[in-house]
C-alpha cells in the first residue's frame, strides 16, 4: 500500500510530515511519499495574515489536492486549520499536543518583563500583540512573518530585539536553547501544539492507519477550543485565544476576545465534564459575546475598532 502525504514545503511542515511518515512506515510497513505543495500563505509573505485572508491560506491548496485524490492525507498545524472543514473531508487524527505555549526569544536573553522600554518585538499574531500590549504598552510590536528560521535570523541580524513564536515550532526546529521565556501566562492559539491529519471521509483504509495517531485528551481539548472559536466566528482579523485543559473527567477552558488595541479585553472560564467539551467551548463564547464581544466583532469587521 502506498500513502501520499500532502504538506507545505517549509522546514517545520516537512518535519511534521516526516513525523507522520516515519510513524506510519514503522507501525504498518506502508510505503509513504511526501507531496510538497505551495500554498497561498507561502506565496504572500509581505502582508499580515489578517489582511490577506487568515491562516486558512496555509491549507486551501492542500485540501484541494486531497479532494481531487492527488494525496491520501494532509498534515497541518492544527492552529492553521479553519473551523469549518470542507464537505467530504474530516480530521482523522489530532496528535498528542506538544507544549502549547508561546515563547519569547530575545537577543540578550531577557524575558518579556525585562526588555527595555521601546524594544522592538516581532510577531505576526494579533492574539500575541494584544497580550504583549496589556503587559508592556511601552514596547514596539511589529509584524513579523516567515518560517521559524527566517524569524530567528531577523532576530540575530538585529532587526528585532525579541520575537514570539510557538514553543512547538521552536522545539521541532532545534532552537529550544534560544528560548528566553516560556509565556505560560499568555492564552495560546486554538489547537497550538497539535498536528491535524486530514483525510477524505470515505477513505476507510487511510482512516484505519491514521487513527493510531489520534490522542484522545488532545482531541477533547481541541474540540473544546475549536467550538469556542467557531461560535465566535472569529478569524485572524480578531484577537482571540482559547486554552482547554483536562484533569480526570473535567475539562476547563479559558478564553478571551479583544479589540485591536487590547483596551477592551474580555476573558472568562468554563468547567464541565469531558463529554461536554464542545458545549463548554460554545457556552464560554456566548458568554463573552454577551459581555461585549459582539460589539468588538462589530467594530472590527465594520472597520471602526
Amino acid at each position: 500500500m502506498k500513502v501520499r502525504i500532502g504538506t507545505r514545503k517549509s522546514k517545520l511542515a516537512l518535519w511534521q510530515a516526516n513525523f507522520v511518515k516515519n510513524f506510519l512506515e514503522k507501525k504498518f510497513g506502508v510505503d509513504v511519499e511526501l507531496v510538497k505543495i505551495t500554498t497561498t500563505g507561502d506565496k504572500i509573505l509581505d502582508s499580515p495574515l489578517a489582511k490577506i485572508g487568515g491562516k486558512g491560506l496555509f491549507v486551501k491548496e492542500i485540501e484541494q489536492a486531497l479532494m481531487e485524490g492527488r494525496i491520501d492525507l494532509a498534515v497541518h498545524s492544527l492552529k492553521d486549520v479553519p473551523m469549518i472543514i470542507p464537505q467530504g473531508l474530516t480530521l482523522g487524527a489530532i496528535t498528542e499536543r506538544e507544549n502549547p505555549y508561546d515563547v519569547l526569544l530575545s537577543r540578550d536573553g531577557a524575558g518579556l518583563r525585562e526588555l527595555p522600554a521601546g524594544a522592538k518585538v516581532g510577531t505576526s499574531s494579533l492574539r500575541r500583540q494584544v497580550q504583549i500590549k496589556r503587559l508592556r504598552a511601552d514596547l514596539h510590536v511589529e509584524v513579523l512573518r516567515g518560517n521559524v528560521d527566517t524569524r530567528v535570523r531577523k532576530l540575530e541580524e538585529g532587526m528585532f530585539d525579541a520575537v514570539i513564536l510557538a514553543y512547538a515550532g521552536v522545539k521541532r526546529m532545534g532552537y529550544e536553547e534560544r528560548i528566553a521565556e516560556v509565556l505560560d501566562y499568555f492564552i495560546p492559539a486554538v489547537g497550538q501544539g497539535s498536528l491535524a491529519i486530514e483525510i477524505r471521509e470515505d477513505d476507510k483504509n487511510t482512516m484505519e492507519l491514521v487513527k493510531a495517531l489520534d490522542h484522545r485528551e488532545s482531541r477533547i481539548r481541541a474540540e473544546c477550543e475549536r467550538a469556542f472559536l467557531r461560535e465566535l466566528e472569529g478569524g485572524c482579523q480578531v484577537p482571540i485565544g482559547a486554552f482547554a485543559q483536562v484533569r480526570g473527567r473535567e475539562v476547563t477552558i479559558k478564553g478571551f476576545i479583544s479589540d485591536l488595541k487590547g483596551t477592551k479585553f474580555i476573558e472568562g472560564e468554563k468547567k464541565g465534564d469531558i463529554e461536554e467539551a464542545e458545549k463548554m467551548g460554545k457556552e464560554l463564547a456566548r458568554e463573552l459575546l454577551a459581555r461585549g464581544g459582539k460589539e468588538i466583532l462589530r467594530q472590527i469587521y465594520g472597520g471602526t475598532a
